[in-house]
């Protein structure tokens, strides 16, 4: 009959697990702070970009409500 491998107990598959992370996360390759300073940046821009764009879009489609059906209250006053 062919050899059967002995199996693994919980605790040496989870010293193995463990060990593979810790090499793996060696392997990354993390942002310096000047990086991380810019894209936050970034991202605080193209958040508030979009921010302002939707808010004109909203009222310039509240104003055009507004005229369509006729009534006399707008957002701006």
């Amino acid at each position: 009959m062919a050899e059967q491998k002995a199996k693994k107990n919980i605790f040496s598959k989870m010293f193995s697990f463990f060990r593979a992370c810790v090499g793996e996360i060696k392997k990354i390759s993390w942002p310096s702070a000047k990086n991380t300073t810019k894209n936050f940046g970034i991202v605080v821009l193209v958040i508030l970009v979009a921010g302002l764009f939707i808010f004109a879009l909203d009222m310039g489609l509240y104003e055009l409500l507004g005229l369509v059906m006729n009534t006399g209250s707008s957002a701006i006053s």
